[in-house]
């Protein structure tokens, strides 16, 4: 078995067995940093990312996106899924061949928006379903059991139409992607509509929206998996931006008090802890 078929198995029992966080790092740093804290997969963020690199989101490249995905992948040795964005291509054979280069990078899943930065918008349901099923079979020829996560954006896009979004959701399992995603669902109750209307996994991003809950509040009612989409990043974004402030305005220090030691991290980001 090659290390990307045991990565894939591992990703898709992660599944299987309960509800589980999927952190998303945005450099090799952060990616072994989280590896070594103990969680169990990783998630690309293409906000994170791109902020990395000094980018707005929808900026980088497919093949900018695929060289950090395999970085990821190559420093780590749990398995790495990442955002593929609307498959960099609005026809279903542009969505399929990025599944196949993704896989080639050594990613074990990946997502695909119905939502395009160029167009400004949605895809019609009968192109976003084309879209997903093509990006499916793309999935199914590879020799491992590669991941597709299909992601309906009303919610993300200032349409927030849950109907809509159900609807969505229901053709892409039917072409036969193996998770669904509605990022910035509002409320616990439109979670469970979604989970009530569908029978694949669901991934949420933390939320609901309307108020952030716990992790076990989110698995009880069956999800199976969280992301968090740029939080990290922006978290350490801005612990950056707070210590700039404070040296510009007061001239202090008071920022190192919360910094993690080099060592502590070295010993974090070994391979042994992973």
């Amino acid at each position: 078995m090659t290390d990307q078929h045991r990565k894939a198995e591992a990703f898709q029992a992660l599944q299987r067995e309960g509800c589980f966080i999927i952190p998303n790092p945005w450099d090799v740093g952060s990616a072994k940093i989280l590896q070594g804290m103990g969680l169990k997969a990783l998630a690309t963020t293409s906000a994170g990312f791109a902020t990395s690199l000094g980018l707005q989101d929808y900026e980088v490249t497919r093949d900018m996106v695929l060289a950090h995905a395999k970085a990821l992948c190559d420093a780590t040795k749990i398995p790495v899924t990442a955002d593929l964005e609307n498959g960099f291509g609005d026809a279903p054979d542009t969505c399929a061949e990025t599944i196949r280069l993704a896989a080639e990078a050594g990613l074990v899943g990946g997502s695909v928006e119905d939502f395009s930065s160029e167009l400004g918008e949605q895809y019609d349901l009968e192109q976003s379903r084309d879209r997903v099923a093509a990006a499916a079979e793309a999935a199914r020829s590879l020799p491992f059991r590669f991941t597709l996560t299909a992601r309906a954006e009303n919610f993300f896009t200032g349409l927030p139409d849950l109907a809509d979004t159900i609807r969505r959701l229901q053709a892409y399992q039917e072409a036969g992607a193996d998770v669904l995603y509605a990022p910035g669902l509002r409320s616990l109750e439109d979670i469970r509509s979604v989970l009530a209307s569908i029978d694949r996994p669901l991934n949420v991003l933390m939320g609901p929206f309307d108020g952030f809950v716990s992790v076990a509040d989110l698995a009880a009612l069956g999800i199976r998996r969280i992301s968090l989409g740029s939080s990290l990043s922006n978290a350490a974004h801005g612990a950056l931006v707070r210590a700039g402030r404070e040296l510009l305005e007061t001239g202090t220090f008071g920022y190192a008090k919360d910094g993690v030691d080099g060592t502590e991290l070295a010993a974090i980001m070994t391979p042994d802890n992973a």
